[in-house]
């Protein structure tokens, strides 16, 4: 029997002064019970801690976590947790969300964020 498919969308691209930010793949169909994976790079932002956000259409985003690059740390949002959704670094500007046994609650869009020191704002998507 097949399991029910799940979208997860990724938002595409930000620019805020210099940086970009960027998701990839922009969309994830899965059945339930995969794992998603979904990556974020921070372009010049390196060594900083990303956060994660799930919005489902005609909702406010959601916190799931914040990933902690110096301590390889993860907090969560309330609801959210361990083995559910964990964060990965591949570099310190290359994140990866994931998240283990989907079901049709996780389909959403998912957005990354991060702090520009240079620029001194957030920059996400």
């Amino acid at each position: 029997m097949l399991g029910t498919l799940c979208t997860l969308i990724t938002a595409l691209t930000c620019v805020s002064a210099v940086t970009l930010v960027t998701q990839k793949p922009p969309v994830v169909t899965l059945r339930t019970g995969n794992t998603a994976n979904m990556d974020c790079n921070l372009g010049t932002v390196t060594n900083n801690a990303v956060s994660w956000y799930k919005q489902v259409p005609g909702g406010v985003p959601q916190y799931v976590l914040v990933f902690y690059h110096s301590w390889s740390a993860v907090e969560y949002g309330s609801g959210f947790s361990s083995p559910k959704f964990t964060c990965t670094h591949q570099s310190t500007s290359d994140y990866r969300l994931i998240i283990n046994n989907v079901d049709e609650g996780d389909s959403a869009v998912y957005y990354c964020k991060t702090w520009d020191g240079s620029v001194s704002e957030n920059v996400s998507q």
